[in-house]
Formats: C-alpha cells, sequence, structure tokens
C-alpha cells in the first residue's frame, strides 16, 4: 500500500467543498491515514513549497495559502500517488474542464493558482510531504 499527502486548498475550504472532496477519495476506496484542519503560517508555506522557491509563482502560492484555513489528510491505497493525481486533474483547473471535467480541479478549482486541491506529486515527494504536516502519532 502507498502513501499519499493530499490539501484541501483555502479556496475550496472557503467554498465549502471540504466534505464532498473527502468523500470522492472515499468513494474511490482509499483509506484516511489522518486529517486535520489547520491554517499555515508563511514559514511553513514557504518550507513545504521549498522546491518551487526560484520559480516566479512562489511569492503568490505562499500567500494563497495562508490566505485561509486548509484541510490536509494522509491518503492509502493501491498506487495511491498516481491515482490520486487522476483525480484531482490537472494542475490549471480550466484545462482540468475540457480534459477531466469530474476530476476535484474541475468541479472546484478556479484557475492554475486557485485550483483547490494539493497532493503529492511522487512517491519521493509524499515522503517528505507528509511528516511535514503529520508527526508520527497523528498516522493511524
Amino acid at each position: 500500500m502507498e502513501r499519499t499527502l493530499v490539501i484541501v486548498k483555502p479556496d475550496a475550504f472557503e467554498k465549502g467543498a471540504t466534505g464532498k472532496i473527502i468523500d470522492r477519495f472515499i468513494s474511490e476506496g482509499f483509506q484516511i491515514r489522518a486529517l486535520k484542519l489547520l491554517r499555515l503560517t508563511r514559514e511553513q508555506a514557504e518550507g513545504f513549497y521549498a522546491v518551487h522557491r526560484e520559480r516566479p509563482f512562489f511569492g503568490e502560492l505562499v500567500e494563497f495559502m495562508t490566505s485561509g484555513p486548509v484541510v490536509a489528510m494522509v491518503l492509502e491505497g493501491q498506487e495511491a500517488v498516481k491515482r490520486v493525481r487522476e483525480i484531482i486533474g490537472p494542475t490549471d483547473s480550466e484545462e482540468a474542464r475540457r480534459v477531466a471535467p469530474d476530476s476535484l480541479r474541475a468541479l472546484f478549482g478556479t484557475d492554475k493558482g486557485r485550483n483547490a486541491v494539493h497532493a503529492s506529486d511522487s512517491v519521493e515527494s509524499a515522503s517528505y510531504e507528509i511528516p511535514f504536516i503529520f508527526s508520527q502519532l497523528e498516522i493511524v
């Protein structure tokens, strides 16, 4: 079994889509191994997205991710990283509406920046991201 991190971003949380997003993952057969509501500080968001530090969108991403509450969860299932990425759809929500209309980003995202859901993009990323958000005691 593989684990991955998913974060319901501030835009989807504000829209009240958190329950629908969680339900989608459950209905797709994933087990929730950890779940929490939090508000990232600037320092936490900068550390979490450090891999993007040199990219032009980094500052905007940090601002967005600290703009409101988020819900983070660890999901477990067969090929979790790959399957979750398919369920959330392309990064750009407008593109997602064209090519994956049933994806979470198509349903709840607005554009490339406000795209409703973060998910680990690789097993390596998940191995960094999960312990960044959750302690071992919080993962069941």
